[in-house]
């Protein structure tokens, strides 16, 4: 028996030692798409280049062959293939080939992550965060306090958790004002915003937002779900104007305030008129959700469509979009997807529910930097309720509509490529 184990142990030795790089393949065959992202982000932490093998079974990832990174994938449960560099080569030339529509993308910095998000337990939970933390991969909390003393500039990715840019508290003020978590939320904001100066919430989140801005615009990285996506754009579009009703910031609002209004400051959206009714739980028409409910979606038919980019000419929307399968469940969430018509028209929709004519993935540019909304609040909770409980990923390993959300994680690492145009 003892022979049996040592024959078995030198087989294994022998068969890595004629190893040069490890595959990380990302289609059906991968046992943990979630860890394969953390395993990738530790590489990179370890200063190890590695590649991202665009529309390659998946959008696969080559590792060097270490002995620590095998015993990382391992330990953390993902699936990997040794292969020799006689493979590796094979496989670049295939990838590098005109013919095929794939490429190889070379991930070299660790990009350092945020999460905006209040200090103080939420009574939901948050999709990326819950992503990040099942991957294992290490992010920091900041919020108003950091930002308004210009912390951001130390980081190169940013999530904004579900936020609410405009001041009003979610909109809940019609189902929750009277509940004991609410209360203290209003409270907390209040003071928040008087400490920084700021006689009402919804212009200390508006200064938040111009900063958030700021960031993305000298070339960091944005990405934002569910009701941070809409209310961002909203309190941009509406600086120096008063659309907040009384119970919210203790004036009414002005009735005019709408035509005032400056597109040219958004990030996505633009042509949109705002809920004023301050006890209907939506910000704007840019939201899909109400259009949803005469189309018969369910939860049994509620699918979105992944677009597929040419790899070596839009390795962006590529990069953002990899996946094992095409075509994702879909989510519900304060605001779940987002009105074509109401999508700039230089933003690049990567993700799009058809039944529905709406847009629910979308990316752009803004100034040196770049960002990604993602319509819904949790890819594998349908329709999540304030109060419930977290999803536990440990029965997700793998999600189509968690792994956009990953995808996302990794892209501020690409070495730049010049532009083929």
């Amino acid at each position: 028996m003892k022979r049996i184990l040592l024959l078995l142990l030198l087989t294994t030795v022998t068969s890595f030692s004629y190893a040069n790089k490890i595959l990380v393949p990302m289609d059906q065959s991968q046992s943990n798409h979630m860890k394969a992202y953390g395993v990738a982000y530790w590489v990179l932490s370890q200063d190890e280049p590695i590649d991202w093998m665009l529309n390659f079974r998946g959008g696969s990832f080559l590792l060097p062959a270490r002995t620590g990174i095998q015993n990382e994938l391992v330990i953390r449960g993902v699936s990997y293939e040794l292969i020799s560099d006689a493979d590796a080569a094979r496989y670049a030339r295939e990838l590098s080939s005109p013919s095929t529509n794939m490429d190889m993308m070379r991930l070299e910095k660790v990009p350092k992550i945020a999460v905006y998000s209040p200090k103080s337990k939420m009574p939901w939970d948050d999709a990326v965060t819950l992503a990040l933390s099942y991957a294992e991969i290490p992010y920091d909390v900041v919020y108003d306090d950091e930002l308004m003393a210009d912390e951001l500039t130390t980081y190169d990715w940013l999530h904004l958790h579900h936020e609410d840019f405009t001041g009003q508290y979610g909109k809940f003020y019609a189902s929750f004002k009277n509940y004991s978590w609410y209360i203290q939320q209003q409270k907390d904001y209040e003071a928040m915003a008087k400490k920084h100066g700021f006689r009402k919430v919804s212009q200390l989140k508006l200064a938040i937002a111009q900063k958030i801005q700021t960031f993305v615009a000298g070339g960091g990285f944005l990405f934002a779900m569910c009701s941070a996506t809409d209310s961002f754009d909203i309190a941009l579009a509406a600086a120096g104007t008063d659309f907040i009703e009384a119970m919210y910031d203790g004036d009414p609002a002005d009735p005019s305030a709408e035509s005032k209004f400056d597109f040219s400051q958004t990030l996505a959206f633009e042509n949109f008129r705002i809920k004023k009714d301050p006890m209907e739980y939506e910000f704007s028409n840019i939201d899909n959700t109400d259009a949803r409910r005469s189309r018969s979606l369910n939860e049994g038919n509620d699918y979105f469509k992944l677009f597929q980019f040419s790899a070596k000419w839009d390795p962006i929307p590529t990069m953002l979009t990899q996946n094992h399968i095409n075509l994702v469940k879909g989510f519900y969430g304060q605001t779940t997807s987002f009105k074509k018509f109401t999508v700039k028209p230089d933003v690049v929709i990567m993700g799009e529910t058809t039944a529905a004519d709406e847009a629910k993935y979308i990316h752009g540019v803004f100034g040196k930097g770049f960002w990604t909304f993602y319509g819904g609040h949790d890819p594998e909770d349908y329709r999540h309720q304030v109060g419930e409980e977290p999803t536990d990923l440990n029965l997700y390993p793998n999600s189509p509509g968690y792994r956009l959300i990953l995808n996302n994680i990794l892209f501020p690492a690409a070495k730049k490529k010049k532009r083929k145009t």
